[in-house]
């Protein structure tokens, strides 16, 4: 088991990828949304800047309020009245609702969902409880917000670069947390990135195609993910991470209970 304090330096370096990976989407989004913005400027425009940034911050937690009280369907019209201001100051800070809707789902990442994520790398936990908390935080946190969730994935416009950060930031928060648990173990961790992409990936589109119409309950959901990627994980233990010693290895299935159970021919 890794000790507390290799624990604790996986949870700074994945909030620090995270906090940089939250740095890179803010500017990427400030960049869709001003793109004249660049090169040097004084101190007054760095002022201007700031208090810009500032208020645009505030429009968006108040379209967020906006949503949770009237609904994903909510309209410019109601968004402005509920945070008290004209539809034109919107406008003023966002190009059209698109832009709203992204520059809404980078905050929702960067307030609700990533400090509940990072919150739960923390905990001095053995991987198999760390792997079904983190995939239940990420299911809860989405299922629990399903008027922002509607919200924020409903645009239709926004900016692909701006998207796939927002999936990239939370991929390389597991991606160092895995990175520095395997490695205190003493296993080949070259391939922990691509584990990471693919595994949140997978979770990210199973809980979307959950979120539509919710056939099984959420706790179910969260075992099926939990058996899913802990059993992926047993697998790349069994043979140290290497995946030319997996490639070397033959695959045979294994014996399905129905077969264990059924009398001789």
């Amino acid at each position: 088991m890794p000790s507390r304090q290799s624990t604790a330096a996986a949870a700074r370096a994945a909030i620090t990828a995270a906090a940089a990976a939250t740095k890179g989407l803010e500017a990427a989004l400030r960049a869709t949304a001003d793109p004249a913005e660049g090169g040097l400027v004084d101190g007054r425009k760095q002022r201007w800047q700031r208090h810009k940034e500032a208020r645009r911050t505030e429009l968006v937690d108040g379209t967020l309020a906006a949503v949770r009280e009237h609904g994903p369907e909510v309209g410019m019209d109601e968004i402005a009245a509920h945070i008290g201001v004209s539809k034109t100051v919107l406008y003023r800070y966002f190009t059209d609702k698109n832009d709203l809707n992204t520059a809404a789902m980078v905050r929702f990442i960067e307030t609700v969902l990533l400090p509940r994520l990072t919150e739960v790398l923390v905990d001095d936990v053995d991987e198999y409880t760390l792997t079904r908390t983190v995939i239940a935080v990420y299911v809860e946190t989405i299922s629990d917000e399903p008027e922002i969730y509607q919200f924020v994935t409903s645009s239709k416009s926004a900016s692909p670069s701006v998207l796939a950060d927002s999936e990239k930031l939370i991929a390389e928060v597991v991606a160092f947390a895995m990175h520095a648990r395997l490695g205190d173990r003493g296993l080949d961790t070259d391939g922990f990135q691509t584990w990471s992409y693919a595994l949140v990936g997978g979770v990210q589109l199973a809980t979307h195609w959950w979120m539509q119409d919710q056939a099984l309950p959420r706790s179910a959901l969260v075992d099926q993910l939990t058996m899913l990627v802990w059993t992926a994980f047993v697998g790349i233990v069994e043979v140290g991470g290497s995946a030319s010693e997996f490639a070397r290895r033959d695959h045979p299935l294994p014996q399905f209970p129905s077969d264990a159970t059924a009398p001789p021919a």
